[in-house]
């Protein structure tokens, strides 16, 4: 079994209303140095957002977090930003900002199997409170 390898990770909220700081977890990106690894999972739940904020435009919020995983895997298709080391990209994902699409702050762990934990951390997201 390979030895633990550190990783970071953030979530990902949509913020409907940035003024009222309510939101919803939308998904994950976690990297991986060691590993080389970086990847995100969407979990959106139009039920969940439209009963947060009954007027938010889905499919624009969609089309929207449809580009991090894109900016994850890098290159052209991401843009300029694709074109920097993944520890850049991962950076720019989890730096914070004031918009509807928003990361938490970073977390981190110990893992033998990123793509695992990616999984496990996108699954707790769908958990009914």
């Amino acid at each position: 079994m390979p030895a633990p390898s550190a990783y970071e990770y953030t979530l990902i909220r949509a913020v409907p209303r940035v003024e009222r700081d309510e939101f919803i977890n939308v998904g994950v990106v976690l990297f991986c140095r060691e590993r080389r690894f970086l990847a995100a999972r969407l979990v959106f739940d139009p039920a969940r957002l439209a009963a947060l904020a009954p007027g938010l435009d889905l499919e624009t919020l969609r089309a929207q977090l449809d580009h991090i995983p894109i900016i994850c895997a890098g290159g052209r298709a991401a843009g300029p930003i694709g074109e920097l080391p993944a520890h850049e990209r991962f950076r720019w994902l989890s730096a914070p900002r004031s918009a509807v699409i928003q990361p938490s702050e970073v977390h981190v762990g110990l893992c033998a199997d990123p793509v695992a934990v990616l999984e496990r951390l996108a699954a707790s997201i769908t958990i009914p409170f």
